[in-house]
């Protein structure tokens, strides 16, 4: 027969197994939320990127829209400051303006390439909107973004000389976008080029 004195020391062997077992599951389930909060957190943060890839993409994208036709070449071979403000839409004519800033040297656009984040006090922007003229929303962006965009003219080739008086040339431009987020106060800065060629301002 089992004493008493047995039995209570089988009764506290059992409740100290027993304690380590919940114990031991208790950490494990706390490392697993700790493991599932982390996850959550990079998915948020991958898709906040994407987003902010996308809307930067998209400003790129109606920067290059605005070179697509043929009229207006003035306006985009010299700088106008006032195609850089919100009044200079997407026309249902095509005949679009670009933003197109200048530099008083080559050591400024060479630094504004570089890094535009630090140049951008000193460039004109204009606010992405979309390529469809009905529609002047914020196409694409949430509450707390912003997306805008600039170009720049790299350099242009000519085939004839004095063809560049008439703007019959190949001209070459850098595109530049800022999508920014005010909510996680974070930007994303985007860049393209392109080659446009014009048979000039006669043409």
């Amino acid at each position: 027969m089992t004493s008493l004195n047995s039995r209570k020391q089988q009764t506290g062997a059992v409740l100290f197994v027993a304690l380590i077992m919940l114990l031991v599951l208790t950490l494990l389930a706390v490392g697993s939320m700790r493991s599932t909060t982390l996850e959550s957190r990079i998915t948020a943060n991958r898709a906040h990127d994407t987003q902010q890839q996308s809307a930067a993409d998209a400003a790129l994208r109606e920067s290059e829209f605005r070179y697509y036709n043929t009229g207006n070449l003035l306006e985009k071979l010299e700088p106008n400051s006032a195609n850089c403000t919100n009044n200079n839409t997407i026309k249902a004519s095509g005949l679009n303006k670009p933003c197109l800033i200048g530099f008083t040297n080559d050591t400024n656009l060479v630094n504004f390439i570089n890094d535009p984040r630090t140049q951008t006090a000193n460039v004109a922007w204009l606010t992405y909107r979309g390529t469809d003229p009905g529609d002047t929303s914020k196409i694409g962006l949430t509450d707390n973004q912003s997306a805008r965009f600039n170009s720049a003219m790299l350099t242009f080739n000519c085939v004839q000389y004095g063809s560049v008086l008439e703007g019959n040339c190949t001209y070459f431009y850098l595109n530049t976008a800022e999508a920014t987020d005010t909510g996680t106060a974070s930007s994303v800065y985007l860049q393209s080029s392109h080659a446009n060629t014009y048979l000039g301002l006669n043409n």
